[in-house]
């Protein structure tokens, strides 16, 4: 593995579009110290402003993207809502409370920090309409993807496609039963109910405790909204503290974004 392999996260996307540029960042590469470093005691890339880190190292980090990409991502504040903005029309400096953008030809790139949650992005086979969405478990019941296809449509977009960044994995992602009835209020039919319930694995010796795969649940809505080719899913951020920030193993911690753009 080369160390720009090693330092960005590249999709596995075969279907990318050549008109569609994405990215998507790993803790290494940055300036930020402490709980925000990079696992290995140098600079961390932290890009989250919200998450306690200093500032100007912040800045710097996301400095330090910025030149990989066309234009200034378009920040979101994220709130584990279903709102989805329009990158491009966003005035310079305004950062929406919003969980996905979406955008259409150039102007602008979507992105969407994650340090757990499911960071999902999008783009039509046409290279002509690309989205960005925040999935963490609360969202991803809530109908944040929905949503984000919605915009896409709304947009011009033809057949989407998706790629699943790293998050959580189904080994690590331990919840209640109250989280599985969440999915299960939400499943319309009988195949969205056995899809949820093959993504909750009971754990045997703590009883109303399941493990809880989100890629799987991503996947599952994604078909629900007629979503069929979807990539990625490889990834566990809690797993691989030297390559990912992880909220759940680290409590304080930095932020990864992953990034799309039209070219």
């Amino acid at each position: 593995m080369t160390t720009m392999q090693q330092q960005w996260l590249i999709p596995h996307w075969p279907d990318l579009p050549p008109t569609v540029g994405v990215l998507a960042t790993t803790r290494r590469g940055g300036v930020s110290t402490g709980k925000y470093d990079d696992g290995q005691g140098s600079g961390g890339l932290n890009l989250g402003v919200h998450v306690g880190d200093e500032l100007a190292k912040v800045e710097h980090n996301r400095a330090i993207v910025r030149g990989l990409l066309p234009e200034d991502p378009a920040w979101l504040n994220q709130v584990h809502g279903t709102a989805v903005v329009d990158a491009a029309a966003l005035e310079a400096g305004h950062v929406p409370s919003a969980d996905a953008s979406y955008c259409v030809g150039k102007g602008a790139v979507c992105a969407v920090l994650t340090a757990d949650c499911l960071p999902v992005l999008f783009c039509d086979v046409e290279g002509k309409v690309v989205a960005a969405a925040h999935a963490g478990w609360r969202g991803l019941a809530s109908g944040v993807l929905e949503n984000t296809v919605e915009s896409m449509r709304a947009a011009g977009a033809g057949e989407i496609m998706a790629w699943l960044g790293a998050a959580i994995g189904p080994y690590q992602f331990e919840v209640g039963e109250d989280v599985k009835n969440v999915f299960l209020l939400g499943a319309t039919d009988a195949f969205a109910q056995r899809a949820v319930v093959a993504a909750f694995t009971p754990i045997a010796e703590r009883p109303g405790k399941f493990r809880a795969d989100i890629y799987a649940l991503a996947r599952s809505v994604l078909h629900r909204a007629g979503v069929a080719r979807v990539s990625g899913g490889e990834f566990c951020t809690v797993s691989n503290s030297a390559r990912f920030y992880s909220y759940r193993r680290d409590g304080i911690t930095g932020r990864q974004a992953s990034l799309i753009w039209i070219k």
